[in-house]
């Protein structure tokens, strides 16, 4: 073997690998994209705790509409949160849901008439589509008392 054939071999090994330019290129893409995950992530919780409060109202909502059924009027008021609604053996609601990030209790008012109620959850996405048309659906009672709603605020009413 002669020297340059040799020399190219030991040159050629030498130069494998990333240059620091290409290195820090690729660590950028990397946290650009994580970011941008970590961002998404976020949304989705906040959606997800939405829908569950949704679905909460509309339990209560099914509830009270039972209680209705027997006794023609809804409840002045709720059981408090993590309480059973029953009256006498009748159980409507074996417990009362809470908001899922305040704990605290969703918003129930009777109507004017004791033939409509409101309950009431503000949502963390305030441009959820669903805010606008709960509003406008429950923007009175059954005998005409007009009603305001907050920002974010998710309505569920009497049908």
């Amino acid at each position: 073997m002669n020297k340059s054939s040799k020399f190219k071999v030991q040159s050629s090994k030498l130069n494998i690998g990333f240059t620091l330019i290409e290195l820090l290129v690729v660590i950028s893409i990397i946290g650009l994209l994580a970011g941008l995950v970590i961002s998404n992530v976020a949304g989705v919780r906040e959606r997800a705790r939405d829908v569950e409060r949704k679905s909460d109202l509309d339990q209560i909502k099914k509830a009270l509409r039972m209680y209705y059924n027997d006794y023609n009027s809804y409840p002045a008021s709720i059981p408090t949160v993590g309480d059973q609604f029953s009256v006498g053996s009748m159980i409507y609601m074996k417990l009362i849901p809470k908001d899922p990030v305040s704990n605290q209790p969703y918003t129930y008012t009777r109507g004017t008439c004791t033939e409509d109620f409101r309950l009431v959850a503000t949502l963390e996405n305030k441009s959820d589509s669903g805010i606008d048309k709960s509003q406008d659906r429950c923007s009175e009672d059954t005998c005409g008392a007009p009603a305001a709603y907050a920002e974010g605020s998710y309505v569920v009413c009497a049908d």
